[in-house]
């Protein structure tokens, strides 16, 4: 019987590394379909965040009309037609759920699909990336370059720090683009160039332009490797039918020379599509090797498909020799079965509805939301007041929120004690017992309240009272509730 093996008897280096050292990477340009909807969706996300802020929407006189728009100031955000107030903060939980439900079934369907075409670090490293090709040539040269750093001549320095300028020139702008959804884009760009714009705008732009310059210039795929939670969140999310960037080595293996693979087939010997070109690891951004599996720095960006198919349409043979497929499929053909895609099954179904029953529900309390809302808080100290005539007070705090663009008349009427009479304090009110007030447009405010019952007529403990408030003009009603104490 093979006794276990005790902790100090493993083999231990005492020099070893206590982690990997980073091995540049180099990636080379390719082309193909999975490029181009990588470029593709670059543009687009790239666009909407820079250009966003400069979008008009008009929301009426007095109103802010940037189109998105987060107002810390006047505590509002606005998204085109929405507005929404502090008080609607379930609507960014919603947000948030679907951000993360839409992600796992994102990860069910394509596996890591969203750190390959729309996770920012891949944006902006992608864009970090075509301007490093653009300056200082392709893979090959780039590591000619580098391994020849010692001969700094006036044309490597020029181009190094041209690069490095644009780096921060698309990193600045970034940061500056961010901060321009908390303020008036056009008066905030205004301010920024004039040295007019408040402090805290300069320190988010030095922050954000720094962190933009670091992940996406200098650490790039570390990023995504050691830093990121996602690629070790996901594995446990997925399943065995995800479609992922595979290798398929039912037939790529066995690798050979297409010229060793001529003499090997000539003599009867099975071989493989695979030629060894390594053309799959120079396009890889994270510089792994796709044919040795499933390995938690790819983020399946589909490049290596790309390059993959570009030599197999070269030496005339199928493409997709990398595509996106899972093991299942692998065993099948080896079998000579069809493969079989399951992209409906009960896990993407079980997301899909989740989606559908949270989006359903945000929008349906969207549209059937108030503008005017009210809020009641009773007085603590005292609680209750008995007044000289014997009949009982109660005091109350309410807040009116009216969201509407502009002003309201609101009467204030009162159920639950019996024949009670309402005061608003500070407002004299042409109709005491149902007082009026008039609320301005966007804004909240605050009011106190003495509600008076007869003791006679109310019981001697504690009743609901309800506050109705209604708009005058429209007829729309808020309403909230309390309780009426007795002494």
């Amino acid at each position: 019987m093979n006794r276990p093996i005790k902790p100090q008897e493993l083999p231990y280096d005492e020099d070893g590394p206590l982690y990997v050292a980073r091995r540049k990477v180099y990636p080379q340009r390719v082309s193909g379909t999975f490029r181009r909807i990588k470029w593709t969706l670059m543009a687009v996300c790239l666009g909407i965040y820079y250009l966003l802020p400069f979008v008009r929407w008009n929301r009426g006189l007095g109103a802010p009309d940037q189109a998105v728009l987060i107002d810390f100031p006047n505590r509002r955000f606005y998204f085109f037609f929405i507005e929404l107030w502090p008080q609607e903060v379930y609507y960014f939980t919603g947000l948030l759920i679907l951000a993360a439900i839409a992600l796992f079934l994102m990860n069910a369907i394509g596996g890591r699909i969203w750190c390959g075409y729309l996770c920012p670090q891949t944006v902006w490293t992608d864009l970090f990336y075509a301007v490093e090709r653009l300056i200082e040539g392709d893979r090959r040269e780039r590591m000619k370059k580098d391994a020849a750093a010692s001969r700094w001549t006036l044309r490597r320095v020029s181009e190094v720090g041209l690069k490095h300028f644009i780096w921060l020139m698309i990193a600045w702008w970034t940061g500056g683009a961010w901060v321009l959804y908390f303020d008036d884009a056009p008066t905030l760009v205004k301010q920024l160039l004039a040295f007019d714009a408040p402090a805290v705008a300069y320190i988010w732009i030095a922050i954000l332009t720094a962190s933009t310059y670091v992940l996406a210039g200098h650490m790039r795929e570390q990023v995504c490797t050691y830093m990121c939670p996602w690629p070790r969140i996901q594995a446990a999310l997925t399943d065995e039918w995800a479609l992922n960037v595979t290798y398929r080595y039912d037939r790529g293996e066995k690798r050979t020379s297409v010229k060793k693979a001529a003499e090997l087939k000539a003599l009867g010997e099975h071989v493989g599509d695979c030629v060894d070109c390594y053309q799959c690891v120079a396009v890889c951004p994270t510089g792994i090797d796709i044919r040795n599996g499933p390995q938690l720095e790819c983020i399946q960006c589909g490049l290596c498909i790309d390059a993959c198919d570009a030599v197999m349409k070269k030496i005339g043979r199928e493409p997709r020799l990398i595509g996106y497929d899972n093991d299942i499929n692998i065993h099948r053909r080896a079998a000579g079965k069809p493969p079989i895609y399951r992209t409906v099954r009960p896990r993407t179904v079980l997301y899909g509805v989740i989606i559908a029953v949270v989006g359903s529900i945000m929008l349906y309390v969207l549209a059937t939301r108030s503008l005017l809302d009210v809020n009641v808080l009773h007085d603590r100290n005292p609680v209750a007041v008995r007044l000289s005539d014997g009949s009982i007070r109660n005091a109350y705090t309410i807040r009116l929120l009216n969201k509407s663009g502009f002003d309201r008349v609101i009467a204030i009427d009162v159920d639950g004690p019996k024949n009670p009479t309402t005061h608003v304090v500070g407002v004299d009110s042409v109709t005491p017992d149902r007082p009026m007030v008039v609320i301005g447009r966007d804004t909240t405010s605050e009011l106190r309240m003495l509600v008076t019952a007869p003791a006679n007529d109310n019981p001697a403990k504690s009743i609901p009272v309800r506050f109705h408030v209604t708009d005058i003009g429209l007829g729309e009603v808020a309403s909230a509730t309390d309780n009426f104490v007795a002494p």
